[in-house]
């Protein structure tokens, strides 16, 4: 059967192009090997979540004295496993749900570009069939990166996956990355009793954030009890024994710490081995297939998005360039009156859900005075919030950082309770080109999270009416 759209791999970048596809009236086809939704669903985004709910849970009982309540409380690490678990098989489904619905074949098996316009499909039992597309989507993903020292076996040295489904708790892990997967199961081990340890090879915890984010969530991990090494560097790692020795090269010498097990967090890789870019000549650069600003390949009609494109790894930047993807696609065959616009990859958000949670759009302090903008600066303490007050989540603060020219809203760079569900108001306001006197004129609710991005923009403006 010959398709209008044929998409490989099923995770949000996936799913979602598919989905927009069969909205557009083009009858579609999505090839998975494994499971729908990809690793986002089944494997990141989504279970990571659950597994930080339940060391929020566990948090919160710990400290329930704050609160006034009386509480004490033990954790069964095969329940909190399994909940994450259940949370993705729903999701999965859901992915089903809406595959259906939306009149989607669904094609189970190892896609393979064969020709184009073709690709082959290894099903599990080994049989092979082709499935015809006038366009072809890759949206393969990615996987946990590997280093030369940090080659991974599953058991002692693992990758995400394995942190996701151990069969039991270990008592001491060390995390080689401070990147958000690092941080973040960094930040459940240690919540739950494992005795962690952090190794950065650059100078500062999330390298990609705010200087001032870093040293902040540096200072609450200690507080934590997690040990944190930057500037540091695993050069090999002995599995012979028990556990692990790690042998870290760090500025004062060499160091070896030992430990149950480690979490290799380095990045991620793209899936591009294998499907076949080679026989059609399509370029890549860096592990990653080079496209147009509509994802079109050097070769017409392929196109690739989500983590196997340049471009931030993230779940909501493949969907949305599976959506422009696909409604370019339309607009080229006269199926969609415009054209769409090419992503905004400096207006894209990143969010950590560690605690405390970090959330960040724009510009580094750093990155904009490079740029050559004088910039006015606003930071507000969530200690002087009253909602964080409240919530007994008094640590971190919001940062705006403003052109002092136009009043152009830079970058905001946030760290604490919440500050994930808040981002979005500088995502739209940067889209819209909003500045600081249209943020101020506008009315922030009282006692919420969101007010102190408001209470920030007022410090900066030199107008602070909560300092």
């Amino acid at each position: 059967m010959a398709y209008d759209v044929v998409v490989i791999g099923s995770g949000p970048g996936g799913y979602v192009a598919a989905i927009r596809a069969s909205q557009l009236g083009f009858k579609t086809a999505i090839i998975e090997k494994e499971s729908l939704g990809g690793v986002c669903l089944n494997w990141g985004c989504i279970p990571t979540k659950a597994l930080l709910k339940s060391a929020q849970v566990m948090e919160y009982i710990n400290h329930s004295k704050d609160f006034g309540i009386e509480a004490s409380g033990t954790h069964n690490f095969d329940a909190v496993i399994k909940r994450s678990r259940a949370v993705a098989d729903k999701m999965s489904k859901g992915v089903q749900f809406l595959m259906k619905k939306n009149k989607i074949d669904v094609v189970m098996g190892f896609g393979k570009l064969k020709a184009k316009g073709q690709v082959e499909v290894t099903a599990a039992d080994g049989s092979k069939s082709i499935v015809a597309g006038k366009n072809i989507i890759i949206a393969t993903g990615g996987r946990s990166r590997e280093l030369p020292a940090l080659k991974q076996d599953g058991q002692k040295i693992i990758g995400y996956r394995e942190a996701m489904s151990l069969a039991s708790q270990p008592k001491s892990m060390i995390v080689v990355g401070s990147g958000a997967i690092g941080v973040e199961f960094g930040y459940f081990y240690n919540s739950i009793g494992t005795k962690v340890t952090i190794v950065e090879f650059l100078p500062r915890v999330v390298p990609v954030e705010d200087e001032d984010i870093s040293r902040e969530l540096e200072k609450n991990f200690k507080k934590k009890g997690i040990d944190i090494m930057t500037s540091s560097e695993v050069t090999k790692v002995d599995t012979s024994g028990n556990g692990v020795k790690a042998t870290v090269k760090t500025a004062n010498g060499e160091v070896v710490l030992e430990a149950d097990i480690l979490l290799s967090a380095v990045g991620v890789a793209a899936n591009i081995e294998g499907i076949g870019l080679e026989e059609l000549g399509i370029k890549t650069d860096k592990g990653r297939i080079l496209v147009d600003k509509y994802y079109q390949s050097n070769v017409p009609g392929i196109y690739a998005i989500g983590d196997c494109a340049p471009g931030q790894a993230l779940a909501h930047v493949a969907s949305k360039e599976g959506i422009i993807c696909v409604e370019n696609i339309a607009y080229n065959e006269k199926k969609y009156n415009h054209q769409p616009e090419g992503l905004d990859y400096g207006n894209v958000p990143g969010c950590t859900y560690c605690s405390p949670e970090i959330a960040s759009v724009g510009y580094t302090e750093k990155q904009a005075k490079e740029a050559g903008y004088e910039i006015k600066v606003g930071k507000f303490p969530l200690s002087a919030s009253g909602k964080a007050s409240a919530a007994g989540h008094t640590e971190g603060f919001v940062k705006v950082i403003f052109d002092a020219k136009y009043g152009e809203w830079l970058g905001t760079h946030m760290i604490g309770y919440n500050v994930t569900e808040i981002i979005a108001e500088t995502v739209v306001a940067r889209k819209l080109e909003t500045t600081y006197h249209e943020v101020l004129n506008s009315i922030h609710p009282h006692p919420t999270i969101s007010e102190s991005v408001k209470d920030a923009i007022e410090v900066a403006y030199g107008e602070a009416i909560h300092l």
